[in-house]
């Protein structure tokens, strides 16, 4: 039986108060050594003497009568206003039952929450044309000594011999309008870095006769640094934030590093960061270009940006 710690009688007990009580005791000798109150040791003695031994055992909290259950037909009126959006305070002065019972059958209903009614359809935004706006984002990968975990599995008892070998940092940028993507490898994620990359970055899509105009990045300190900020403004970018705690804001980023990670940096075993990081070049090209369609982020991105053909001729050359 699970008793909890602070109880002064167990079935036990009450049944050896009982017993004191039909030895001649009064109730209030009994109560006082059992450190309860007279009431208390007078109440299991009438469910003794009415039940036996069975009245001392601990019963149920529940009512002995319960609610009245809400009428199926105002149960249906209620379902019927809430599909039509009106909030509970309407519904319950609109049917007459209270707030709180409102409350109650729109859970049990499944339909507490205006989102369950209609569920909102996936809204994507995208600017017109290429070079509108690019995303900014940055990825921490640990640099890779030997084929790791992630392809052999963990083994217990087994010393990890590259530990603390260090990280690299994966700086990606894509377009908002034609989700072509431009990756670099830095050795850090410090403001030199992100201004060099974004420098790369702009002189990649300047030789695809992308004009870029705007630059999103998250809160991180190397993009909100003084030096990002003047490198934005010499190459005559205007940089925009992302809601704090929002990643969805940059969500075409998040995807594309989610992408990233399951077909280039975790897509098979590398024995060197060198080797992951040589892929690299070889896997956007095939992310930019010859992605199947029906992909995530596959829209043919030649029809997209209209590019000139010899603008097309040198990018494969």
């Amino acid at each position: 039986m699970n008793v909890h710690k602070n109880a002064r009688l167990t079935p036990r007990g009450r049944e050896r108060i009982v017993r004191q009580v039909g030895s001649g005791q009064t109730p209030q000798a009994v109560a006082e050594a059992a450190g309860v109150c007279p009431r208390t040791v007078r109440k299991w003695v009438e469910r003794y003497q009415r039940e036996g031994l069975a009245g001392l055992q601990d019963r149920s909290s529940r009512s002995h009568r319960l609610r009245r259950p809400t009428p199926e037909t105002v149960v249906a009126e209620i379902e019927r206003l809430r599909r039509q959006r009106w909030t509970g305070k309407q519904i319950a002065a609109e049917t007459g039952v209270s707030p709180a019972t409102v409350s109650r059958v729109l859970h049990r209903l499944g339909l507490n929450k205006l989102s369950a009614l209609e569920p909102e359809p996936v809204r994507r935004y995208e600017r017109e044309h290429p070079g509108e706006l690019i995303h900014l984002d940055i990825k921490k990968l640990g640099r890779i000594g030997s084929v790791g975990h992630r392809i052999t599995g963990r083994y217990p008892g087994v010393v990890n011999r590259h530990l603390g070998i260090g990280w690299e940092f994966v700086h990606v940028c894509i377009d908002d309008a034609s989700s072509v993507a431009f990756v670099q490898v830095m050795p850090d994620q410090r403001k030199e870095s992100a201004v060099a990359f974004l420098e790369a970055a702009v002189a990649y899509y300047a030789g695809l006769g992308i004009r870029v105009q705007r630059v999103m990045t998250d809160n991180g300190s190397c993009y909100r640094s003084r030096t990002f900020r003047a490198a934005c403004k010499r190459l005559g970018l205007r940089q925009i934030f992302t809601k704090p705690y929002t990643p969805q804001t940059n969500g075409k980023a998040e995807r594309f590093i989610q992408t990233s990670l399951r077909e280039w940096a975790y897509a098979r075993a590398y024995n060197t960061s060198e080797e992951r990081t040589a892929e690299l070049p070889r896997w956007l090209h095939r992310y930019n270009w010859h992605r199947p369609h029906g992909s995530i982020g596959s829209k043919p991105p030649i029809s997209r940006l209209g590019l000139a053909r010899d603008n097309l001729l040198r990018l494969h050359s």
